[in-house]
């Protein structure tokens, strides 16, 4: 018998759930705890087991999103034509939905099973019973209706595209977004140095160039009791760079560096950049098996062109992962042409959509679009 069970909690998982996804640190406890006590407020969490007779086989992370895009605009365009087009597409997708995957985080880190144990269909088939119970529970117990399901971020070449059939037939589109830039680490990168010399002449001046314009900052390592202490500048710092995007979905809490430390502790790296005793930067990492995963930053607006600290940062993520012997770096998506330009390759992403309204959902590709515009860049090849 296949069966499926609904939490609410990561209390309240079975106790076989982390040794079902040991490969991934994105649906482990320990994770699910950090986030779960520090959530951004718009952002509440389910959880799915599935099981073939007593036997956790499968298993899904939902968000439930309040999302209100017309305050999620961070941007104040002049153009009295885009802010037309941004009240109309907050009018249509504003309200509850539900994510199956982390907002917080690019890549797939909301289902997996094991496929000797269920086949894909199957699997799905249940995930997606269940996320109707989800959505009558809500509007049963709260009178708030689900608008849109989102399966997030798959790579173009998953397996869950060879169920489209399944997907078709519940009208859920397949959407193309931006790309997930990763960094693959050569096997003969022992040290920095190493990394350096594959550069051809204008990167590596460009790499000598950075490093000089950082003149008397220094980047350290911060440890659980200066992340407590400095959480509030630390959070500060991270609404410098959040606040600038185009668009954002949520705000992660104050203590949401904090707690992520607290739970992952080795797992979880935030190094800090100071001039002088001030904390100017910062950059987190979550160490995911032999995949190291960048995470949320943020900097002091003033030093960020001068001291080219966003670029100083992508450089010191790559040392890290060639000092500790990371197969590749995760640099996620936007600022795709910096990225590039310190060798990560673009990897295309779609997520998959559905409107619960029937009319809006036959337009909804459109309406995404207006929300994930197209954004021209150049691809940079920095290497010999």
């Amino acid at each position: 018998m296949k069966t499926y069970i609904i939490y609410s909690s990561y209390k309240d998982l079975p106790n076989t759930w982390d040794s079902l996804v040991i490969h991934d640190i994105f649906l482990q406890t320990k994770y699910l705890q950090a986030i779960e006590e520090a959530l951004p407020i718009n952002i509440q969490l389910f959880y799915i087991g599935v099981f073939v007779e007593d036997k956790l086989v499968g298993l899904a992370l939902i968000q439930r999103v309040q999302l209100y895009l017309k305050d999620m605009f961070r941007n104040h365009a002049v153009s009295c034509i885009k802010d037309f087009f941004k009240d109309q597409v907050s009018k249509v997708l504003k309200g509850n939905i539900l994510v199956i995957g982390n907002l917080t985080h690019t890549g797939q880190h909301g289902l997996f099973y094991q496929k000797e144990a269920i086949a894909q269909l199957d699997f799905l088939k249940l995930i997606y019973e269940a996320i109707n119970t989800i959505k009558a529970n809500i509007k049963l117990n709260e009178n708030k209706k689900i608008r849109v399901l989102m399966l997030k971020d798959f790579f173009i070449d998953d397996s869950i595209d060879k169920e489209r059939a399944f997907l078709d037939s519940h009208k859920i589109h397949r959407v193309m977004v931006q790309p997930n830039m990763v960094l693959p680490i050569q096997p003969d990168w022992l040290k920095k140095e190493d990394y350096k010399a594959c550069l051809n002449k204008k990167y590596r001046d460009r790499y000598k160039r950075a490093r000089k314009n950082l003149n008397s900052i220094v980047c350290k390592e911060l440890d659980l009791n200066t992340i407590q202490k400095r959480s509030k500048k630390l959070h500060s710092l991270y609404l410098n760079v959040s606040d600038n995007a185009t668009f954002n979905t949520f705000i992660l809490p104050e203590n949401h560096f904090y707690s992520l430390k607290l739970q992952l502790q080795d797992k979880f790296k935030v190094f800090g950049y100071y001039l002088e005793d001030k904390l100017i930067g910062f950059y987190t990492l979550i160490l995911n098996n032999k995949s190291l995963e960048t995470y949320f930053l943020g900097y002091d607006i003033e030093h960020q062109i001068p001291n080219q600290l966003y670029l100083n940062m992508l450089y010191n993520m790559t040392e890290f992962a060639i000092e500790h012997g990371f197969t590749q770096v995760i640099y996620a998506r936007t600022a795709m042409e910096i990225k590039s330009s310190v060798g990560a390759k673009p990897k295309a992403m779609v997520i998959y959509l559905k409107h619960t309204n029937g009319f809006i959902n036959v337009i909804l590709k459109q309406i995404f679009s207006l929300m994930n515009p197209k954004q021209d860049w150049v691809e940079r090849h920095p290497f010999l």
